[in-house]
């Protein structure tokens, strides 16, 4: 599945949920979208309107994310629709936006669409879920039959 992403959507949706006084700036959004890619095993493309900074180092070497800026004169939406309608496999792509004419466009496509308020909350839950820890084997197994043998001979328990 690959994510295309409407960018200030996004970060628009994400600001309006904040309940922190600090708010996301452009590139730390990216860099926990693309986290979250990593850690859901999927890519993704975020587009933002404009050129964007005159810097864009802090946009670089992101993990399974790439940003786009779609330049002078042209809407990011316009470039999520161009991608849209140039997909060979549409059902493979998972719309991000709360625009509805991009959504809507995605359903024609049979392209999964998801808002993004609803997508960051899923982006929220994944990236706060706790890791599961794995428990050794053995734990499972328990010991050997000459392993208990030893254990009884060091506590002087043998038979």
């Amino acid at each position: 599945m690959t994510f295309i992403i409407d960018g200030y959507n996004l970060l628009w949706a994400v600001q309006k949920l904040s309940e922190r006084s600090e708010l996301l700036n452009d590139v730390q959004l990216c860099r926990i979208v693309g986290h979250y890619l990593k850690i859901v095993g999927e890519k993704g493309q975020i587009v933002f309107d404009g050129i964007g900074p005159p810097d864009k180092s802090g946009f670089y070497n992101i993990n399974n994310l790439e940003v786009i800026f779609a330049g002078r004169d042209v809407e990011a939406d316009t470039v999520i629709e161009d991608k849209i309608n140039a997909s060979t496999a549409p059902k493979s792509l998972t719309i991000v936006s709360s625009d509805r004419e991009l959504r809507d466009l995605a359903h024609k496509r049979k392209a999964v669409s998801l808002k993004s308020d609803e997508f960051w909350t899923d982006v929220h839950k994944q990236l706060t879920r706790k890791a599961k820890i794995r428990e050794p084997q053995g734990k499972f197994r328990g010991i050997s039959e000459g392993e208990t043998d030893q254990w009884l001979k060091i506590f002087g328990l043998e038979q």
